[in-house]
């Protein structure tokens, strides 16, 4: 089993307002779709109830994008990672609202559910939408991307599963794209070596959105695991 070695984390845990919706949503809903952390290989087929493919995301916010593709891809099925509690009530919300059956979530710290629940070649595709930043030079060593997070990834991806990124901070884009080109059991699926389109797949949320208002750039990244 691939560790990945804990030290800093590349989150915060800030108190949020919890409606009392999201609430109810946590007490009512998360026994169904919830997974509980523990640190032992999850049995995927039995969690979903059946076998297909297989599809993560971490750090889904409020779980526009994950709904979205959940709900347009009946086949899947869809981990969310999301460690603030009004984010995942949110997304419960949601999914009794589109009776999605397809979505199970995660409130854990992602890297300890990758290293620790999620079997090796394990997963179709990783999805890690607009990550904190963590702008500030003395913060890099927050920052999710790094050279133990590429190796974890690649370990939980079956030989050509995709690990798909997204940023609008193009420092961290090429931090990014330099760590992941150094991981051998990763390439790169852009001609030249570089930034791929958006793909048409990836819902617009309100925080994509809002970056394109302000004229951020995106930048995409996609690297396949190889065989």
């Amino acid at each position: 089993m691939t560790v990945h070695p804990r030290g800093v984390r590349s989150f915060v845990l800030r108190a949020g307002r919890i409606t009392q919706a999201q609430q109810r949503a946590l007490e009512e809903l998360w026994p169904r779709f919830g997974v509980p952390y523990a640190p032992a290989p999850l049995d995927l087929d039995a969690l979903f109830g059946r076998s297909a493919p297989r599809v993560v995301e971490i750090g889904f916010g409020n779980g526009e994008h994950l709904l979205a593709l959940a709900a347009a891809h009946p086949e899947r099925d869809h981990l969310g990672i999301e460690v603030h509690l009004p984010g995942v009530g949110r997304a419960l919300l949601g999914m009794k609202a589109r009776a999605l059956g397809n979505v199970r979530l995660s409130g854990h710290d992602a890297v300890e559910v990758l290293s620790t629940q999620l079997p090796q070649d394990s997963i179709d595709e990783l999805l890690v939408l607009f990550p904190d930043p963590w702008h500030k030079k003395r913060h890099h060593k927050r920052r999710l991307v790094n050279p133990a997070f590429a190796e974890l990834a690649a370990s939980r991806l079956r030989p050509g599963g995709l690990l798909r990124l997204a940023t609008d901070w193009q420092p961290y884009a090429e931090q990014m794209l330099e760590v992941l080109g150094g991981c051998g059991a990763l390439v790169n699926t852009a001609p030249g070596g570089g930034f791929v389109p958006r793909p048409d797949a990836r819902a617009l949320t309100r925080f994509e959105r809002r970056g394109l208002d302000l004229g951020h750039g995106v930048w995409d990244l996609a690297f396949a695991r190889r065989s």
